[in-house]
């Protein structure tokens, strides 16, 4: 009886150590995956910083365009008078002659 207890034992205690290097394995590979998924997430937050960065460089190239254009629709607004009052005037003068 002794003999089959020791046997049984013996025979739980190779289950369990099989058991503890699957677990052991398992482990290894989760931290494996861990390390990727970390890897992945820094390059993503990398990623999303230099297209923050990216969109605040085009946001003020724009802000700097429309600006510009407005700039150049009243200056173009101000030619266009001069070139009215240009106009009368060259007509102001045909009719005196």
């Amino acid at each position: 009886d002794a003999n089959r207890q020791i046997s049984d034992l013996k025979f739980k205690l190779a289950k369990s150590e099989q058991e503890i290097t699957a677990l052991e394995q398992n482990v290894i590979r989760l931290e494996g995956q861990v390390a990727r998924y970390r890897t992945a997430a820094e390059n993503a937050e990398r990623v999303e910083d230099e297209l923050k960065a990216e969109k605040r460089k085009l946001q003020r190239e724009l802000r700097s365009a429309l600006d510009k254009t407005e700039e150049l629709e009243v200056s173009n607004g101000h030619l266009i008078k001069r070139l009215e009052k240009m106009k009368a005037n060259r007509s102001a003068l045909l009719s005196q002659q």
